[in-house]
């Protein structure tokens, strides 16, 4: 196997290990702009003495279409997220399965060739929302499926993380997350939450969001949602509240789904869930003691090169990644413009 690697920052070096670990054979070249060397572990911190190009081997191209004849077998688009499309289609024309980090873009812009030119050549793709593989998330899905706590009545969901604090490597103003030009902005960047709803509830009706840049970070972006999106379930329509945020110190990342027969809260940083019955009592309390994060990464690589090799359409796939893009453009949208934004 012979993997392009197209950007080599926190997230495409995290994939890269990952990569490595499960395929020690594969080949690694890699299209380079910036050439930084540094190596970073698990916890994003940079590993001293180490050069990244030495330690994986990686045979450099500052041409994407040389780098190209050198004939992938698959493609992490792994750059910031206004050049994501750009890229993976080209990759796409030279045949490669792709592998392209959350969110697919920023925009709609040639996303459907995009999809076009998969679908025409049989190419596997897959969104990188590793969030989906959390056990908090698969076990809400369980509890949703069985029905626990009856019709869903409302959810509340929050993420706030500071983004001075998620990069020590890097100054948080020079981020694709704080730039308008590569793609930034809370509403896609923390799309986590708005792909996992989708994925445990479908598409909402509509969407009405307020915020804007609140703060006093040195960014040119939207750094505070709170979004109204309006569902359809059970032949009700169901209030869902998403709270974003690049502000809160320490970080937030929540979930309360309240049914008519109790309730689900989960905490994705403590990896934790609780349930309660509409008596108040506790039906299931349960923390994922050996969970580490780099696990959701594993298992969503693992399931990619399954695919790959099994040659299927992946539960993850662009089309699939378009949901969750066109949910965060219409609360961008709706902040922009003070109106609800329908969805079908």
């Amino acid at each position: 196997m012979k993997a392009l690697f197209i950007g080599l920052g926190g997230i495409g070096q995290r994939h890269l290990r990952n990569l490595k670990d499960a395929v020690p054979e594969v080949e690694i070249i890699a299209f380079r702009q910036r050439g930084l060397n540094f190596v970073l572990n698990d916890k994003l911190e940079v590993s001293e003495g180490e050069n990244l190009e030495d330690k994986y081997d990686i045979a450099v191209y500052h041409d994407l279409d040389e780098a190209l004849t050198q004939n992938p077998d698959i493609a992490f688009i792994t750059n910031p997220t206004s050049r994501h499309i750009a890229v993976a289609l080209r990759a796409a024309h030279a045949g490669c399965d792709l592998f392209i980090e959350k969110p697919l873009s920023n925009n709609m812009e040639n996303v459907s060739d995009l999809l076009d030119v998969i679908d025409k050549k049989g190419l596997v793709s897959f969104v990188g929302y590793q969030n989906r593989f959390h056990p908090c998330i698969k076990k809400t899905k369980e509890l949703l499926e069985n029905k626990v706590i009856g019709e869903i009545v409302a959810l509340n969901v929050e993420i706030g993380e500071d983004i001075r604090l998620w990069h020590k490597y890097e100054d948080y103003r020079g981020m694709y997350a704080a730039r308008k030009d590569l793609g930034g902005g809370v509403a896609v960047t923390q799309i986590h939450e708005v792909d996992y709803i989708q994925y445990l509830f479908g598409m909402p009706l509509s969407v009405y969001a307020i915020g804007g840049k609140l703060s006093k970070l040195e960014i040119d972006v939207e750094d505070t949602v709170s979004a109204l999106l309006k569902y359809e379930l059970n032949g009700m329509q169901i209030p869902v509240h998403i709270h974003e945020d690049y502000i809160q110190a320490p970080p937030s990342r929540t979930c309360k789904i309240i049914g008519n027969n109790g309730k689900i809260f989960f905490d994705l940083l403590k990896a934790s869930i609780i349930v309660h019955d509409s008596d108040a009592n506790i039906i299931l309390e349960q923390t994922f003691d050996k969970f580490t994060r780099n696990d959701m990464f594993k298992e969503e690589l693992e399931l990619f090169l399954s695919d790959v090799k099994e040659r299927r359409e992946s539960f993850l796939s662009a089309k699939e990644g378009v949901k969750s893009l066109k949910i965060a453009l219409a609360i961008q949208e709706s902040i922009e413009t003070g109106e609800v934004i329908k969805l079908q």
